[in-house]
């Protein structure tokens, strides 16, 4: 498998993190997801293969989290989930998959435990 990530060219970490796999040796295939938002589906295969609710994926800062009044416990799973497609901006970066794995690399070193 290519290597993916979910990157956002304008995050100093994303960057970094795109930097570590081609200095790697890898050649990712480079998903700039706030242009290419996933689907829904796919956003709940990431957190599946992650492990992580879709609350542990939101990113408050630079978003409409506080706008949108995600701090409030009333939002259900599914409701997030459809709130990261609409606004993908939502998503924590980056998401890195490989064959060994899908990781949340926030720090850019946990994409070593997957490379």
């Amino acid at each position: 498998m290519t290597p993916r990530i979910y990157h956002n060219p304008n995050c100093s970490t994303s960057r970094k993190v795109l930097t570590a796999l081609r200095e790697a040796g890898h050649e990712p295939e480079v998903i700039e997801y706030l242009k290419t938002p996933p689907s829904k589906a796919k956003i709940k295969d990431l957190l599946k293969r992650m492990k992580l609710r879709p609350r542990e994926l939101l990113r408050k800062k630079g978003t409409p989290y506080d706008e949108l009044g995600l701090h409030d416990q009333r939002w259900t799973d599914e409701d997030i989930i459809d709130l990261m497609h609409k606004h993908p901006v939502l998503i924590e970066r980056s998401i890195v998959e490989t064959d060994k794995g899908t990781q949340l690399c926030r720090p850019p070193e946990k994409l070593n435990e997957i490379l």
